[in-house]
């Protein structure tokens, strides 16, 4: 079950990580973070309204 609840915010931070399918539900690829993006990947976590965004080290 998935915790998105469409707000759109993880894909504003991270757009090379998150996308939107056509009704707004993001979608982070393979789930693998390359370094040059873990910042914008923490800032989408920070942002995401519904806490849908785990990070795992």
């Amino acid at each position: 079950m998935s915790r998105c609840q469409a707000y759109g915010t993880c894909a504003d931070e991270a757009p090379a990580v998150f996308t939107l399918d056509e009704w707004g539900y993001a979608q982070a690829g393979d789930g693998e973070v390359p370094s040059e993006q873990e910042a914008a990947v923490r800032r989408a976590a920070a942002a995401c309204p519904a806490r849908a965004i785990a990070l795992q080290e």
